[in-house]
């Protein structure tokens, strides 16, 4: 095991490193003098080249890809052009708002999409089954922002039971948190738990088939056993890599909801920053969501092992 977990982190810093190149080269490859954008147009010659020596913009861009990792080392990304504060500062002040409403969201659609999916699967074919396909679909196809909109609409406007908008932080008011945070919560987790319910089911009915299940129920085995104890473990492996590809939305926040509840996250903060060209905020927004990203790859590569023995023994 300790020789596929180095290989594993070998692979999962190569790839980060990778990231971290893509990140600040895509950013300077955008249209627009960052200086200007930040100034004005009416700026003088003089502060703008000021502007680029205070920002290292006035170096090449290797020597300023450089500067940005050797910064980052030591736990500084840089200041932000826009709001002229460290960007670590500006993440500590968004990443909590974004995690308050994304970690809960993943973690509903999990426990639900999956119960979902091992009901639709038992019932294949009947109504409950056709119920849930649809209510899947649903959650597949239709943006986030139109059921934010039909959700205030219908909870906020006609029934008055919950806010328009707005946010209260957990630590502040957990009530006020729980009241604020309700409808961008469960509108974020309905299409999350709609791709989970459809891969825990698509497994399922191929698990169901295998000879070892015919097997197991051939022998008498309660039905609950053969469902939660043979079959489901089996088929929670690739479920388990849909959950992990979510994290992302935990971490980068998802742009729709955050707008349409006027939640200042971190999916705002990117949107923003790339249209203000306000490149170090972009790097440290991309290269924080790609680290966690990989870092929950690799934390995912190493519960296979505990799901499945098969895959413990290949460790070896």
């Amino acid at each position: 095991m300790g020789k596929f977990v180095i290989k594993r982190l070998g692979i999962s810093l190569v790839v980060i490193l990778l990231i971290s190149i893509f990140s600040f080269s895509l950013v300077h490859m955008l249209p627009g003098d960052p200086a200007v954008l930040a100034l004005g147009s009416e700026a003088s010659e003089t502060d703008v080249e000021n502007f680029r020596e205070k920002y290292n913009l006035n170096k090449p861009v290797v020597e300023q890809y450089l500067l940005w990792m050797k910064g980052m080392l030591h736990g500084d990304l840089g200041d932000s052009i826009a709001y002229s504060r460290p960007v670590l500062s500006c993440l500590a002040e968004r990443l909590p708002r974004t995690v308050s409403i994304g970690l809960p969201a993943l973690i509903i659609s999990s426990i639900l999409g999956i119960l979902a999916g091992i009901i639709s699967a038992i019932y294949r074919g009947k109504f409950v089954d056709n119920l849930i396909t649809f209510i899947s679909t649903i959650g597949l196809g239709a943006p986030q922002f139109w059921l934010g909109i039909v959700g205030i609409w219908f909870f906020g406007m006609k029934l008055g039971w919950l806010p328009l908008s707005g946010y209260v932080a957990p630590s502040e008011d957990f009530g006020q948190y729980v009241y604020y945070g309700i409808m961008p919560i469960l509108i974020l987790s309905f299409s999350l738990l709609a791709s989970v319910a459809r891969q825990t089911r698509s497994n399922m009915l191929e698990v169901v088939n295998q000879d070892y299940i015919r097997t197991a129920r051939a022998d008498g085995l309660a039905e609950r056993s053969v469902i939660y104890k043979h079959a489901l473990k089996n088929a929670l492996i690739p479920v388990i890599t849909t959950i992990g590809m979510q994290v992302r939305v935990v971490v980068g926040g998802s742009l729709m909801v955050e707008q349409v509840f006027n939640i200042a996250g971190i999916g705002t903060l990117l949107v923003s920053a790339v249209n203000g060209r306000d490149y170090m905020v972009v790097q440290g927004c991309v290269f924080m969501i790609s680290l966690v990203t990989v870092a929950v790859n690799f934390l995912i590569d190493l519960l296979y092992g505990v799901v499945d023995p098969r895959i413990r023994k290949s460790w070896r």
